[in-house]
């Protein structure tokens, strides 16, 4: 399995702008499709966007689509989620996660196998 940290969460108002990493190790980080995931108190884990991995393939939910822009940069080991006009719906512990597997950027949890510990986003209104 690859391990996965993720960095760059914090508080800001809403409209504002974050850029959450993921700096992967331990595997050969583009043999991995990538996802981002989160979790808001009370509520089950949901998808936020994915990645193949050439970067080819993009799938983002659609409460994001137009604000939220994923990428990754296989040389470093990382992948990026860049979060704009963030509102306070968008608060919640985000996660990346790696899945097996060169295509298919899926929305599913269950087809990662590797997550990293979160970063907390808080957007204030």
């Amino acid at each position: 399995q690859v391990q996965l940290v993720e960095s760059g969460g914090g508080l800001v108002q809403a409209g504002g702008s974050l850029r959450l990493s993921c700096a992967a190790s331990g595997r050969t980080f583009s043999n991995y499709v990538m996802g981002w995931f989160r979790q808001a108190p009370g509520k089950e884990r949901e998808f936020v966007a994915a990645i193949s991995w050439k970067g080819s393939q993009k799938h983002y939910t659609d409460s994001v689509k137009g604000r939220f822009a994923i990428s990754r940069e296989n040389a470093m080991n990382t992948v990026y989620l860049q979060m704009n006009s963030l509102q306070p719906e968008d608060t919640a512990v985000y996660y990346c996660a790696a899945k097996g597997g060169l295509n298919n950027p899926s929305s599913i949890p269950r087809e990662y196998n590797s997550w990293g510990q979160g970063t907390q986003v808080t957007v204030s209104s």
